[in-house]
């Protein structure tokens, strides 16, 4: 199953989304900013300062921002 953490505001996680249905390519989404369950999972994918998006494959972290960019999520 493909993971996909983002948020409804970051740009990164629109361009990542969109590459994913480019590819077409099914994937499940998580918004962290209100899904509080889901903040948990990605911090213990990624660490204490989270960036989104964040692509789970498998399980595993397979990307972390688009090129090298991302937006961080908030603590609160």
């Amino acid at each position: 199953m493909r993971e996909l953490f983002a948020t409804k505001t970051c740009p990164y996680c629109s361009q990542m989304r969109e590459q994913l249905g480019w590819d077409a390519l099914d994937f499940v989404e998580y918004d962290v900013e209100i899904d509080g369950a889901a903040r948990v999972r990605l911090q213990e994918l990624v660490g204490a300062n989270p960036m989104v998006p964040v692509l789970v494959e498998e399980g595993r972290v397979s990307q972390v921002g688009v090129a090298g960019r991302g937006c961080y999520v908030g603590n609160g």
